[in-house]
Protein backbone atom coordinates (compact mmCIF):
# COMPACT_ATOMS: atom_id res chain seq x y z
CA UNK A 1 0.00 0.00 0.00
CA UNK A 2 2.76 2.43 0.94
CA UNK A 3 4.56 1.67 -2.29
CA UNK A 4 1.33 2.29 -4.24
CA UNK A 5 0.74 5.62 -2.50
CA UNK A 6 4.32 6.69 -3.11
CA UNK A 7 3.97 5.83 -6.79
CA UNK A 8 0.72 7.78 -6.96
CA UNK A 9 2.28 10.84 -5.33
CA UNK A 10 5.27 10.61 -7.67
CA UNK A 11 2.93 10.48 -10.66
CA UNK A 12 1.01 13.52 -9.48
CA UNK A 13 4.18 15.54 -8.90
CA UNK A 14 5.45 14.52 -12.34
CA UNK A 15 2.17 15.57 -13.92
CA UNK A 16 2.34 18.95 -12.24
CA UNK A 17 5.92 19.66 -13.23
CA UNK A 18 6.30 17.93 -16.58
CA UNK A 19 5.43 21.08 -18.52
CA UNK A 20 7.49 23.47 -16.37
CA UNK A 21 9.57 24.42 -19.42
CA UNK A 22 10.90 27.77 -20.53
CA UNK A 23 10.82 29.27 -24.00
CA UNK A 24 14.48 28.27 -24.41
CA UNK A 25 15.33 31.66 -25.90
CA UNK A 26 18.27 33.97 -25.28
CA UNK A 27 17.39 37.65 -24.89
CA UNK A 28 19.96 40.42 -25.09
CA UNK A 29 20.30 43.02 -22.35
CA UNK A 30 18.96 46.38 -23.56
CA UNK A 31 19.98 49.64 -21.86
CA UNK A 32 20.93 47.71 -18.76
CA UNK A 33 17.55 45.91 -18.53
CA UNK A 34 17.29 42.11 -18.78
CA UNK A 35 14.43 39.70 -19.32
CA UNK A 36 14.07 36.07 -18.33
CA UNK A 37 11.31 33.59 -19.01
CA UNK A 38 10.22 31.73 -15.87
CA UNK A 39 7.94 29.18 -17.56
CA UNK A 40 5.61 28.49 -20.45
CA UNK A 41 2.36 26.55 -20.65
CA UNK A 42 1.58 26.78 -24.34
CA UNK A 43 1.30 24.89 -27.61
CA UNK A 44 4.86 25.51 -28.78
CA UNK A 45 6.95 24.77 -25.69
CA UNK A 46 4.73 22.73 -23.35
CA UNK A 47 2.69 21.16 -26.15
CA UNK A 48 0.89 18.05 -24.88
CA UNK A 49 0.90 19.31 -21.29
CA UNK A 50 -0.89 22.46 -22.44
CA UNK A 51 -3.36 20.53 -24.57
CA UNK A 52 -4.19 18.35 -21.54
CA UNK A 53 -4.84 21.41 -19.39
CA UNK A 54 -8.41 22.69 -18.87
CA UNK A 55 -7.27 26.16 -19.92
CA UNK A 56 -6.71 24.86 -23.48
CA UNK A 57 -10.28 25.74 -24.38
CA UNK A 58 -11.98 28.59 -26.20
CA UNK A 59 -14.04 29.41 -23.08
CA UNK A 60 -10.81 30.14 -21.18
CA UNK A 61 -10.54 33.61 -22.66
CA UNK A 62 -8.82 35.89 -20.16
CA UNK A 63 -6.27 35.82 -17.36
CA UNK A 64 -4.92 38.15 -14.70
CA UNK A 65 -2.19 38.10 -12.07
CA UNK A 66 -1.69 39.37 -8.52
CA UNK A 67 -0.10 38.30 -5.25
CA UNK A 68 1.99 35.52 -6.77
CA UNK A 69 -0.94 33.82 -8.52
CA UNK A 70 -2.04 33.70 -12.16
CA UNK A 71 -5.83 33.45 -12.47
CA UNK A 72 -7.27 31.95 -15.68
CA UNK A 73 -11.04 32.19 -16.03
CA UNK A 74 -13.03 29.57 -17.96
CA UNK A 75 -16.77 29.85 -18.39
CA UNK A 76 -19.11 26.85 -18.20
CA UNK A 77 -16.48 24.21 -17.54
CA UNK A 78 -17.56 21.86 -14.76
CA UNK A 79 -20.58 19.67 -15.48
CA UNK A 80 -22.98 19.34 -12.56
CA UNK A 81 -26.28 17.48 -12.19
CA UNK A 82 -28.59 19.25 -9.76
CA UNK A 83 -32.21 18.66 -8.75
CA UNK A 84 -34.85 21.01 -10.14
CA UNK A 85 -38.20 22.21 -8.79
CA UNK A 86 -40.10 19.60 -10.84
CA UNK A 87 -38.49 16.70 -9.04
CA UNK A 88 -36.09 15.92 -11.87
CA UNK A 89 -32.51 16.90 -12.55
CA UNK A 90 -30.85 19.62 -14.59
CA UNK A 91 -27.35 19.52 -16.02
CA UNK A 92 -25.44 22.78 -15.77
CA UNK A 93 -21.90 23.85 -16.61
CA UNK A 94 -20.21 25.76 -13.78
CA UNK A 95 -17.60 28.46 -14.33
CA UNK A 96 -14.11 27.82 -12.91
CA UNK A 97 -11.03 29.93 -12.24
CA UNK A 98 -7.73 28.03 -12.48
CA UNK A 99 -4.87 29.29 -10.29
CA UNK A 100 -1.17 28.88 -11.08
CA UNK A 101 1.96 29.80 -9.15
CA UNK A 102 3.59 32.84 -10.79
CA UNK A 103 7.15 31.66 -10.19
CA UNK A 104 6.82 28.01 -11.19
CA UNK A 105 3.65 27.71 -13.26
CA UNK A 106 2.47 24.85 -11.06
CA UNK A 107 -1.30 24.57 -10.57
CA UNK A 108 -2.29 25.84 -7.13
CA UNK A 109 -6.05 25.35 -6.90
CA UNK A 110 -9.30 25.60 -8.83
CA UNK A 111 -12.04 28.00 -7.81
CA UNK A 112 -15.53 26.68 -8.61
CA UNK A 113 -17.60 29.82 -9.02
CA UNK A 114 -20.80 30.24 -7.02
CA UNK A 115 -23.30 33.08 -6.72
CA UNK A 116 -25.70 33.24 -3.77
CA UNK A 117 -24.63 29.72 -2.86
CA UNK A 118 -25.48 28.28 -6.28
CA UNK A 119 -23.09 27.19 -9.07
CA UNK A 120 -22.52 30.03 -11.52
CA UNK A 121 -23.39 28.71 -14.97
CA UNK A 122 -24.23 31.78 -17.07
CA UNK A 123 -23.20 31.56 -20.74
CA UNK A 124 -19.76 33.20 -20.98
CA UNK A 125 -20.49 34.40 -17.46
CA UNK A 126 -16.84 34.92 -16.48
CA UNK A 127 -15.46 35.71 -19.90
CA UNK A 128 -13.61 38.74 -18.50
CA UNK A 129 -11.37 38.51 -15.41
CA UNK A 130 -9.16 41.16 -13.87
CA UNK A 131 -7.72 42.62 -10.71
CA UNK A 132 -8.21 46.14 -9.39
CA UNK A 133 -5.26 48.08 -7.95
CA UNK A 134 -5.86 46.74 -4.45
CA UNK A 135 -5.79 43.03 -5.17
CA UNK A 136 -9.52 42.37 -5.64
CA UNK A 137 -10.25 39.76 -8.31
CA UNK A 138 -13.35 40.47 -10.38
CA UNK A 139 -15.20 38.76 -13.23
CA UNK A 140 -17.84 39.97 -15.66
CA UNK A 141 -19.89 38.28 -18.39
CA UNK A 142 -20.12 38.94 -22.06
CA UNK A 143 -23.38 40.86 -22.56
CA UNK A 144 -25.56 40.95 -25.67
CA UNK A 145 -26.89 43.94 -27.56
CA UNK A 146 -30.24 43.45 -25.83
CA UNK A 147 -28.81 43.46 -22.28
CA UNK A 148 -29.26 46.76 -20.44
CA UNK A 149 -26.83 46.03 -17.61
CA UNK A 150 -23.36 44.55 -17.08
CA UNK A 151 -22.99 42.79 -13.71
CA UNK A 152 -19.57 43.08 -12.05
CA UNK A 153 -18.66 40.44 -9.45
CA UNK A 154 -15.84 40.21 -6.93
CA UNK A 155 -14.47 36.72 -6.29
CA UNK A 156 -13.38 35.24 -2.97
CA UNK A 157 -9.95 33.83 -3.89
CA UNK A 158 -10.24 30.99 -1.38
CA UNK A 159 -13.78 29.75 -1.97
CA UNK A 160 -14.76 30.99 -5.44
CA UNK A 161 -17.87 32.67 -4.02
CA UNK A 162 -18.91 35.66 -6.12
CA UNK A 163 -20.41 38.87 -4.75
CA UNK A 164 -22.27 41.30 -6.97
CA UNK A 165 -20.58 44.70 -6.86
CA UNK A 166 -23.11 46.45 -9.05
CA UNK A 167 -24.98 46.30 -12.34
CA UNK A 168 -23.52 48.79 -14.78
CA UNK A 169 -26.33 50.56 -16.63
CA UNK A 170 -25.62 50.94 -20.36
CA UNK A 171 -28.10 53.78 -20.65
CA UNK A 172 -29.93 54.51 -23.89
CA UNK A 173 -27.50 52.78 -26.26
CA UNK A 174 -27.27 48.99 -26.00
CA UNK A 175 -24.30 47.21 -27.56
CA UNK A 176 -22.65 43.87 -27.04
CA UNK A 177 -19.72 44.03 -24.60
CA UNK A 178 -16.88 41.55 -24.07
CA UNK A 179 -13.85 42.72 -22.08
CA UNK A 180 -13.72 45.24 -19.25
CA UNK A 181 -11.06 47.20 -17.40
CA UNK A 182 -11.12 48.41 -13.79
CA UNK A 183 -8.82 50.97 -12.17
CA UNK A 184 -8.84 51.96 -8.49
CA UNK A 185 -10.64 50.10 -5.70
CA UNK A 186 -13.86 48.20 -6.44
CA UNK A 187 -14.78 48.28 -2.74
CA UNK A 188 -14.39 52.11 -2.70
CA UNK A 189 -12.65 51.82 0.67
CA UNK A 190 -9.16 52.97 -0.34
CA UNK A 191 -9.63 54.86 -3.59
CA UNK A 192 -12.07 55.93 -6.28
CA UNK A 193 -12.96 53.44 -9.00
CA UNK A 194 -13.52 53.67 -12.75
CA UNK A 195 -14.78 50.90 -15.04
CA UNK A 196 -14.73 50.85 -18.84
CA UNK A 197 -15.72 48.66 -21.77
CA UNK A 198 -16.30 49.13 -25.50
CA UNK A 199 -19.16 48.10 -27.78
CA UNK A 200 -18.45 45.10 -30.03
CA UNK A 201 -19.36 44.69 -33.67
CA UNK A 202 -18.22 41.58 -35.53
CA UNK A 203 -18.25 43.45 -38.84
CA UNK A 204 -16.66 46.66 -40.05
CA UNK A 205 -17.16 49.56 -39.74
CA UNK A 206 -17.65 48.68 -36.08
CA UNK A 207 -19.37 50.60 -33.31
CA UNK A 208 -18.30 53.97 -31.81
CA UNK A 209 -19.82 53.23 -28.40
CA UNK A 210 -17.58 53.37 -25.31
CA UNK A 211 -19.02 52.79 -21.82
CA UNK A 212 -17.60 54.25 -18.61
CA UNK A 213 -18.71 54.40 -14.96
CA UNK A 214 -17.30 56.17 -11.91
CA UNK A 215 -17.61 56.11 -8.13
CA UNK A 216 -15.76 58.09 -5.45
CA UNK A 217 -13.85 56.66 -2.51
CA UNK A 218 -16.37 56.10 0.27
CA UNK A 219 -19.26 56.36 -2.19
CA UNK A 220 -22.45 54.31 -2.30
CA UNK A 221 -21.49 50.98 -3.89
CA UNK A 222 -25.01 50.70 -5.35
CA UNK A 223 -24.94 54.11 -7.04
CA UNK A 224 -22.45 54.59 -9.86
CA UNK A 225 -22.53 57.60 -12.17
CA UNK A 226 -21.75 57.71 -15.85
CA UNK A 227 -18.08 58.41 -16.45
CA UNK A 228 -18.56 60.74 -19.42
CA UNK A 229 -19.80 63.88 -17.71
CA UNK A 230 -22.52 61.86 -16.02
CA UNK A 231 -23.40 59.83 -19.09
CA UNK A 232 -22.61 56.08 -19.11
CA UNK A 233 -21.54 56.07 -22.76
CA UNK A 234 -20.01 58.23 -25.45
CA UNK A 235 -20.19 57.82 -29.21
CA UNK A 236 -16.58 58.41 -30.25
CA UNK A 237 -15.90 60.38 -33.44
CA UNK A 238 -12.08 60.32 -33.53
CA UNK A 239 -10.21 57.24 -34.70
CA UNK A 240 -6.98 55.96 -36.16
CA UNK A 241 -6.93 55.33 -39.03
CA UNK A 242 -9.05 58.43 -39.59
CA UNK A 243 -11.25 56.62 -42.10
CA UNK A 244 -12.57 54.35 -39.35
CA UNK A 245 -15.91 55.19 -37.76
CA UNK A 246 -16.04 52.57 -35.01
CA UNK A 247 -14.34 49.82 -33.04
CA UNK A 248 -14.70 46.35 -34.49
CA UNK A 249 -14.22 42.88 -33.05
CA UNK A 250 -13.99 42.35 -29.27
CA UNK A 251 -12.30 45.66 -28.41
CA UNK A 252 -9.99 45.84 -25.41
CA UNK A 253 -9.63 48.96 -23.24
CA UNK A 254 -6.81 49.66 -20.78
CA UNK A 255 -6.84 52.69 -18.47
CA UNK A 256 -3.53 54.26 -17.43
CA UNK A 257 -2.53 55.30 -13.94
CA UNK A 258 -2.29 59.05 -13.42
CA UNK A 259 0.90 60.90 -12.52
CA UNK A 260 -0.18 62.29 -9.12
CA UNK A 261 -2.41 61.42 -6.17
CA UNK A 262 -5.41 63.24 -7.61
CA UNK A 263 -5.30 61.48 -10.98
CA UNK A 264 -3.72 58.14 -9.99
CA UNK A 265 -6.95 56.15 -10.39
CA UNK A 266 -8.96 58.59 -12.50
CA UNK A 267 -8.44 56.63 -15.72
CA UNK A 268 -8.68 59.82 -17.74
CA UNK A 269 -6.30 58.40 -20.35
CA UNK A 270 -6.79 54.95 -21.85
CA UNK A 271 -5.89 52.78 -24.81
CA UNK A 272 -8.48 51.11 -27.02
CA UNK A 273 -7.51 48.29 -29.37
CA UNK A 274 -10.31 47.20 -31.66
CA UNK A 275 -8.77 45.20 -34.52
CA UNK A 276 -7.24 48.39 -35.91
CA UNK A 277 -3.69 49.24 -36.93
CA UNK A 278 -2.44 49.24 -33.35
CA UNK A 279 -3.81 50.53 -30.02
CA UNK A 280 -4.99 54.14 -29.85
CA UNK A 281 -4.49 56.35 -26.78
CA UNK A 282 -7.54 58.48 -25.89
CA UNK A 283 -8.45 61.08 -23.30
CA UNK A 284 -11.75 60.94 -21.45
CA UNK A 285 -13.21 63.58 -23.79
CA UNK A 286 -12.75 61.24 -26.75
CA UNK A 287 -9.71 62.92 -28.32
CA UNK A 288 -6.94 60.85 -29.89
CA UNK A 289 -3.74 61.52 -27.95
CA UNK A 290 -1.44 59.02 -29.67
CA UNK A 291 -1.57 56.25 -32.24
CA UNK A 292 0.59 54.09 -34.49
CA UNK A 293 0.35 56.60 -37.33
CA UNK A 294 4.04 57.55 -37.18
CA UNK A 295 5.41 54.36 -35.65
CA UNK A 296 8.29 52.85 -37.69
CA UNK A 297 7.27 49.99 -39.94
CA UNK A 298 9.33 47.38 -38.08
CA UNK A 299 7.37 48.09 -34.88
CA UNK A 300 3.94 47.87 -36.43
CA UNK A 301 1.66 44.91 -35.83
CA UNK A 302 1.92 42.06 -38.30
CA UNK A 303 -1.84 41.54 -38.16
CA UNK A 304 -4.77 43.31 -36.58
CA UNK A 305 -7.11 40.64 -35.26
CA UNK A 306 -5.81 40.34 -31.69
CA UNK A 307 -6.28 43.13 -29.16
CA UNK A 308 -4.20 43.87 -26.09
CA UNK A 309 -1.71 46.34 -24.60
CA UNK A 310 -0.42 47.79 -21.33
CA UNK A 311 1.98 50.41 -20.00
CA UNK A 312 4.32 50.03 -17.03
CA UNK A 313 7.18 51.90 -15.38
CA UNK A 314 10.55 50.47 -14.35
CA UNK A 315 13.41 52.42 -12.80
CA UNK A 316 11.65 55.65 -13.80
CA UNK A 317 11.37 54.56 -17.42
CA UNK A 318 8.05 54.22 -19.25
CA UNK A 319 7.40 51.01 -21.17
CA UNK A 320 4.67 49.92 -23.56
CA UNK A 321 3.77 46.35 -24.47
CA UNK A 322 1.37 45.39 -27.25
CA UNK A 323 0.38 42.51 -29.55
CA UNK A 324 2.94 41.99 -32.29
CA UNK A 325 1.35 39.03 -34.08
CA UNK A 326 -1.80 36.99 -33.69
CA UNK A 327 -2.94 33.40 -34.14
CA UNK A 328 -3.41 33.82 -37.90
CA UNK A 329 0.01 35.26 -38.65
CA UNK A 330 2.44 33.60 -41.05
CA UNK A 331 5.53 32.33 -39.23
CA UNK A 332 5.54 33.09 -35.53
CA UNK A 333 2.31 33.73 -33.66
CA UNK A 334 0.74 35.20 -30.53
CA UNK A 335 3.74 37.33 -29.57
CA UNK A 336 4.01 40.69 -27.84
CA UNK A 337 6.54 43.50 -28.16
CA UNK A 338 8.06 45.18 -25.12
CA UNK A 339 9.28 48.71 -25.89
CA UNK A 340 10.53 51.74 -23.98
CA UNK A 341 8.66 54.93 -24.80
CA UNK A 342 10.95 57.77 -25.90
CA UNK A 343 10.64 61.55 -25.99
CA UNK A 344 7.27 62.72 -24.72
CA UNK A 345 6.29 59.12 -24.00
CA UNK A 346 5.06 58.92 -27.58
CA UNK A 347 4.62 55.69 -29.51
CA UNK A 348 6.56 56.98 -32.52
CA UNK A 349 9.69 57.43 -30.38
CA UNK A 350 9.60 54.04 -28.66
CA UNK A 351 12.54 51.65 -28.75
CA UNK A 352 11.98 47.93 -29.08
CA UNK A 353 13.53 45.80 -26.34
CA UNK A 354 12.22 42.30 -27.01
CA UNK A 355 9.59 40.21 -28.75
CA UNK A 356 8.17 37.74 -26.24
CA UNK A 357 8.54 34.92 -26.79
CA UNK A 358 11.12 35.19 -29.53
CA UNK A 359 9.61 32.15 -31.23
CA UNK A 360 5.90 31.68 -30.50
CA UNK A 361 3.17 30.81 -28.01
CA UNK A 362 1.16 29.19 -30.77
CA UNK A 363 -0.81 30.12 -33.85
CA UNK A 364 -3.98 28.08 -33.73
CA UNK A 365 -7.10 29.97 -34.69
CA UNK A 366 -9.26 30.15 -31.60
CA UNK A 367 -12.67 30.40 -33.28
CA UNK A 368 -12.45 34.17 -33.41
CA UNK A 369 -11.30 35.20 -29.92
CA UNK A 370 -9.55 38.53 -30.23
CA UNK A 371 -8.24 39.29 -26.74
CA UNK A 372 -4.58 38.89 -25.79
CA UNK A 373 -4.00 39.54 -22.09
CA UNK A 374 -0.82 41.37 -21.08
CA UNK A 375 -0.58 41.86 -17.31
CA UNK A 376 2.29 43.35 -15.30
CA UNK A 377 3.05 43.61 -11.61
CA UNK A 378 5.87 45.64 -10.05
CA UNK A 379 8.09 44.29 -7.28
CA UNK A 380 11.67 44.28 -6.02
CA UNK A 381 14.35 41.61 -6.25
CA UNK A 382 16.57 40.36 -3.41
CA UNK A 383 18.97 43.26 -3.98
CA UNK A 384 16.25 45.89 -3.79
CA UNK A 385 16.11 46.54 -7.54
CA UNK A 386 12.74 47.20 -9.14
CA UNK A 387 11.52 44.38 -11.34
CA UNK A 388 8.45 43.65 -13.41
CA UNK A 389 6.62 40.34 -13.59
CA UNK A 390 4.87 40.08 -16.96
CA UNK A 391 2.15 37.61 -17.94
CA UNK A 392 1.32 37.00 -21.59
CA UNK A 393 -1.84 34.97 -22.23
CA UNK A 394 -3.51 34.17 -25.55
CA UNK A 395 -6.68 32.12 -25.45
CA UNK A 396 -6.41 28.63 -26.97
CA UNK A 397 -2.67 29.02 -27.50
CA UNK A 398 -1.14 29.39 -24.06
CA UNK A 399 0.67 31.61 -21.60
CA UNK A 400 4.03 32.41 -20.05
CA UNK A 401 5.56 34.54 -17.31
CA UNK A 402 8.68 36.73 -17.59
CA UNK A 403 10.81 38.73 -15.17
CA UNK A 404 12.15 42.11 -16.35
CA UNK A 405 14.70 44.29 -14.55
CA UNK A 406 18.34 45.29 -14.29
CA UNK A 407 18.88 42.68 -11.55
CA UNK A 408 17.36 39.86 -13.60
CA UNK A 409 19.85 37.21 -14.73
CA UNK A 410 19.00 36.35 -18.33
CA UNK A 411 18.83 32.76 -19.52
CA UNK A 412 21.66 31.46 -21.65
CA UNK A 413 19.04 30.06 -24.00
CA UNK A 414 19.78 26.46 -23.08
CA UNK A 415 21.70 24.09 -25.33
CA UNK A 416 21.34 24.94 -29.00
CA UNK A 417 19.79 22.02 -30.85
CA UNK A 418 18.41 20.39 -27.68
CA UNK A 419 15.01 19.38 -29.05
CA UNK A 420 14.07 16.83 -26.38
CA UNK A 421 15.25 18.83 -23.36
CA UNK A 422 17.88 16.39 -22.10
CA UNK A 423 20.62 19.03 -22.01
CA UNK A 424 22.61 17.81 -25.02
CA UNK A 425 22.31 17.98 -28.79
CA UNK A 426 22.72 14.58 -30.46
CA UNK A 427 20.98 12.04 -32.68
CA UNK A 428 18.14 11.66 -30.15
CA UNK A 429 17.06 15.20 -31.03
CA UNK A 430 16.95 14.35 -34.72
CA UNK A 431 14.87 11.25 -33.91
CA UNK A 432 12.46 13.36 -31.87
CA UNK A 433 12.00 15.70 -34.81
CA UNK A 434 11.43 12.83 -37.26
CA UNK A 435 8.83 11.27 -34.94
CA UNK A 436 7.01 14.58 -34.83
CA UNK A 437 7.16 15.18 -38.58
CA UNK A 438 6.24 11.62 -39.62
CA UNK A 439 3.85 10.57 -36.84
CA UNK A 440 2.82 13.84 -35.21
CA UNK A 441 4.39 12.49 -32.01
CA UNK A 442 5.31 15.53 -29.91
CA UNK A 443 5.96 13.59 -26.68
CA UNK A 444 9.73 14.16 -26.96
CA UNK A 445 9.55 17.74 -28.23
CA UNK A 446 10.51 20.56 -25.86
CA UNK A 447 11.93 23.07 -28.31
CA UNK A 448 11.50 21.75 -31.81
CA UNK A 449 11.61 25.04 -33.69
CA UNK A 450 15.41 25.27 -34.02
CA UNK A 451 15.50 27.82 -36.82
CA UNK A 452 12.88 30.14 -35.21
CA UNK A 453 10.60 30.29 -38.25
CA UNK A 454 7.51 29.39 -36.26
CA UNK A 455 7.22 25.87 -37.69
CA UNK A 456 8.59 22.42 -36.92
CA UNK A 457 9.61 20.70 -40.16
CA UNK A 458 12.55 19.27 -42.09
CA UNK A 459 14.36 22.60 -41.94
CA UNK A 460 14.73 22.07 -38.19
CA UNK A 461 16.21 18.61 -38.80
CA UNK A 462 18.78 20.22 -41.07
CA UNK A 463 19.55 22.85 -38.42
CA UNK A 464 20.15 20.17 -35.77
CA UNK A 465 22.37 18.10 -38.16
CA UNK A 466 24.53 21.18 -38.72
CA UNK A 467 24.87 21.70 -34.97
CA UNK A 468 25.87 18.05 -34.45
CA UNK A 469 28.42 18.26 -37.29
CA UNK A 470 29.74 21.56 -35.94
CA UNK A 471 28.87 23.51 -39.02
Amino acid sequence: MKKFLLSAVTAVVAALSCWAVTDGQQYASVNGINVKNLWMLDRVHANQAYLASPIAHTNARTATMTGGIVYVSRSQEKQLVIPNSSGGNDTIMQGVIHCFDVLTGNPVRDLDLTLNGEPYSVFLGNTSIGCDNFGHIWVAPMTSATAAFIPIYMVDIESGAMTLVTNMDKGDVLARTDYLDVVGDLTLEQAQCNIMTVGHNSNNPGLPTVYRWHNEMGGDIDTWEGGFGGDPYMEFTNFYPQARIGFAMAPVVKMLLGSDDDTLYSGEYFYIDGSDEGPVLYSVDGDVIDSFENVPEDLRQRSFTANGMTEFTLEGRHFFSYVRSDMNNDGNGCQINVCELGDGDMLETMTKYWQLPADSVGKINDSGLRVHCIVTEKGVDSEGNEEITLLTFKAFNGMGVYKIGKGVTPDDGGVTGDVNGDGVCNSADVTALYQFILNNDSSKIVNGDQNADGNINSADVTAVYKIILGS
